[in-house]
């Protein structure tokens, strides 16, 4: 078995502007950045997989630094490293449609090659959106650390620890007073372990909700308890993988066509409706670039 895999990438990747989106934040405790490397733990079945993924003529190099994976986990993280970089996605339509529009052009120039950087797990993706409900994005950070250090799996190597994120049978079985003490709020702690229940009873699967249209796939999001339709497009964007999701309520979005645009203000959501049109079937990768404005 091989110790590194290759991923081919489209030509027009560019794997520095990925990588400023997942250095975004020092509270990140589920990558790791150092020299244009990153390293990752995922949970395979049984394995934890200890990964690096670097950058090298037209492809991401996969290696494994700790031990060779079976081939079953080796193809587990190919598939993940794909679906975590969207590299299925031909953006060239997108890119047709961002030259001649007015709020767009600037910043797909200035950062084309950008990809909307995923996340492949449907319970991490839900519970990110809740954590992040209402509450700044440091806090955020500072409680989703809180849920992996005390929940999740991690693997010492060296003097670094990684980690993976809770799985949601982990979290199904806690009681709201766990999360509470980690500060979470009762209302989100529900949530949390609601949502895990749902996945781990298998009543919620990311591969039917694929399969569907993004009007029965959102109905059936915004039905969960604490989901509402900002959340249902956020994971609909980053994990499920419709490019005309659109969490149009979204503040960073609001605040990065006021900076744009050079308004005064925040924009209106009637406004950014009409600013949208030009974007159908690419609100989700218009959003994303527009959030790479913030950075």
């Amino acid at each position: 078995m091989s110790r590194r895999l290759e991923v081919a990438t489209p030509p027009d990747f560019n794997f520095a502007e990925c990588l400023a989106i997942l250095g975004r934040s020092d509270q990140e405790l589920l990558h790791t950045i150092e020299d244009e490397r990153i390293s990752k733990l995922l949970a395979v079945g049984d394995e934890s997989i200890l990964f690096d993924v670097s950058y090298s003529e037209g492809a991401l190099q996969i290696d494994f630094p700790h031990h060779t994976p079976s081939e079953q986990g080796q193809q587990a993280v190919g598939r993940y490293v794909a679906d975590w970089f969207d590299l299925d996605t031909d953006l060239q339509p997108f890119y047709a449609m961002a030259a001649s529009d007015p709020v767009l052009q600037e910043v797909v120039q200035q950062h084309a090659g950008l990809r909307v950087m995923g996340l492949p797990d449907l319970f991490e993706a839900l519970s990110w959106a809740v954590i992040g409900q209402q509450i700044n994005l440091t806090f955020a950070y500072t409680l989703k650390r809180r849920l992996i250090e005390n929940f999740g799996s991690s693997l010492t190597v060296g003097e670094v620890d990684y980690w993976a994120f809770p799985s949601a049978e982990t979290i199904a079985s806690l009681q709201v007073e766990q999360l509470r003490a980690l500060q979470f709020s009762g209302r989100k702690a529900e949530y949390l372990i609601h949502i895990a229940q749902e996945l781990a009873e298998a009543r919620l699967v990311k591969d039917e909700l694929i399969g569907q249209n993004e009007q029965q796939v959102e109905k059936q999001l915004v039905a969960i308890r604490g989901v509402g339709p900002w959340s249902a497009h956020y994971v609909m964007m980053k994990c499920l993988r419709f490019h005309s999701a659109f969490p149009i309520t979204d503040v960073g979005l609001h605040n990065a066509l006021k900076q744009q645009l050079g308004m005064d203000r925040k924009p209106t959501v009637a406004e950014i409706e009409d600013l949208a049109k030009p974007w159908t079937g690419w609100q989700a990768y218009a959003t994303f670039y527009l959030w790479r404005v913030l950075l």
